[in-house]
């Protein structure tokens, strides 16, 4: 992924957070592509633009790429055949540079002085377009448009010998947030960045080591949770001559507390995981209960906005009183290409996606949650969705702060100007652009609260929360050295056809 491209062509998806991307990998297991495919498949929430695998089967290196779901390819016993081994690699994506094209599919891969390297990598690099120029006015010759190559080529350069030095060194190099995989022909290895922005976990099936982006991704295929890669670690785990495999930990960089994405818990990560130590779902449920304290309406029923809306809407329930009913049933299989998007159909809007249940909401006053506002503009159809169903009264309320700021790090969100809550002055005039009668936010407190258990240090925020509060974790390099904007369409010359 790479910084500050903005997706805002597309009528029905202009209006959200998109997933950044996730990582899995295995060593060791005579099952390495298979188990593979099926932790991509729990990571699919993710990213669901394309998904890839590289495997190692002592010999060589194979890769297998696609554009569209992990089901649609690795399902298939064929497909799986031509990624044979005992270790593989895979990367589900959704991009924020650049066109969805084959040469942008992770994992990538490269010969180098010492040998094979696949490699793959949530988030984003913040000084990876600087990087970029730099190594091709030394000659350096890129093919993808995705910051992971930089990472390539970093190692390429490196004067280290061993191929987890020379990765080492090229983390040095690099600025922003990473939950980074990387395989050789006898190592796999893993590492967060110095912040821990992006989660990584370790864990193990049968003896052998894994690497994924959430926990979930081990529960589907019966692994046991060993640990979170901490922030700043890079774990090598490699096969030894005599079979036996070592796991090793290094840390190459300055100690800092770790400050997970707060959007992990708010938005990315599956209800079932659990993101350094904390079950997501638990806490999306707390965020709803800290809600009905700080913003309390009375009404007649709770209705999430689903699915991201579900917890926090039931935890708002049982703290208020209300009840809970499922007033707006989703659609689950309108998929970004379902039909053209020509200005009649656009007319459609939310409900190719969302329903009114209109038994639920017909002469009652609702309260409609969500986990979070983006521009405004599907709030302010699903609101008019639930009046069109007879509602006498629509109360808005949002499971996490007012979205001020853009984000660098691997979140796909508009430019600062295009966020509800810079268009508006007030609550009450963002109120009257979506069409409610009341409108509610949590609290940055609030927030903390429900994810950590207490306040919000301004002093030293134990979260990363730059897109509430403007407290960017890291130097946003890109993005100062291009007259405060990133320009992600320069970094390449080539479109391709398909």
């Amino acid at each position: 992924m790479s910084a500050g491209a903005r997706r805002d062509d597309h009528p029905f998806d202009g209006d959200t957070l998109r997933e950044e991307c996730g990582v899995f990998g295995i060593l060791g297991h005579p099952e390495a592509a298979t188990l593979t495919a099926l932790g991509l498949h729990a990571l699919q929430h993710r990213g669901q633009e394309a998904a890839g695998i590289v495997s190692f089967d002592g010999r060589q290196f194979h890769s297998e790429r696609q554009l569209g779901l992990v089901g649609d390819h690795f399902t298939n016993p064929a497909t799986l055949a031509r990624i044979p081994g005992n270790m593989a690699m895979g990367h589900v994506r959704y991009s924020t540079t650049g066109e969805t094209i084959l040469r942008n599919v992770q994992p990538l891969f490269a010969e180098l002085e010492v040998g094979g390297i696949a490699i793959a990598h949530n988030g984003n690099l913040t000084n990876g377009l600087t990087l970029r120029r730099r190594l091709i006015s030394q000659g350096a010759i890129c093919q993808s448009t995705s910051d992971t190559e930089v990472v390539l080529h970093l190692i390429a350069r490196s004067q280290r010998t061993s191929s987890s030095d020379r990765f080492i060194d090229a983390l040095g190099a690099i600025e922003g947030a990473y939950a980074m995989i990387a395989m050789t022909r006898t190592k796999l290895i893993g590492a967060r960045d110095p912040n821990g922005i992006r989660p990584l976990v370790l864990g193990e099936i049968d003896g052998r080591p894994i690497f994924a982006s959430e926990t979930c991704a081990l529960d589907i295929i019966g692994a046991k949770f060993v640990r979170d890669v901490e922030n700043g670690e890079v774990v090598v785990c490699e096969i030894q001559p005599d079979g036996s495999i070592t796991i090793d930990s290094f840390k190459p960089f300055p100690a800092r507390r770790e400050r997970v994405c707060l959007f992990e818990y708010v938005y990315f990560a599956r209800p079932d995981s659990v993101v350094a130590g904390r079950n997501v779902y638990s806490a999306r449920k707390r965020m709803g209960i800290n809600l009905a304290r700080e913003a309390p309406i009375e009404a007649d029923v709770v209705v999430p906005v689903p699915d991201g809306g579900t917890p926090a809407a039931i935890g708002y329930a049982q703290q208020s009183g209300i009840p809970f009913e499922l007033g707006i049933i989703r659609n689950h299989y309108v998929g970004r290409t379902f039909i053209e998007p020509t200005q009649s159909i656009r007319a459609f809007g939310v409900k190719l996606k969302h329903s009114a249940n209109r038994a639920e909401i017909e002469g009652k006053r609702v309260v409609l949650v969500d986990d979070s506002i983006v521009r405004g503009t599907t709030s302010l159809k699903i609101v008019q969705m639930i009046r069109d169903a007879g509602a006498r009264e629509v109360h808005m309320r949002v499971a996490s702060p007012m979205i001020t700021h853009s984000d660098y790090y691997g979140i796909d969100t508009p430019d600062p100007e295009k966020l509800l809550a810079n268009q508006h002055r007030t609550i009450a005039e963002m109120c009257q652009f979506i069409g409610a009668d009341s409108l509610g936010f949590l609290s940055i407190d609030g927030l903390y609260d429900a994810v950590g258990g207490e306040p919000r240090n301004p002093r030293a925020p134990q979260f990363t929360d730059h897109y509430f509060t403007g407290d960017y974790p890291t130097a946003l390099t890109d993005l100062k050295g291009r007259n405060g904007r990133s320009d992600p369409k320069t970094v390449s010359l080539l479109r391709e056809a398909g």
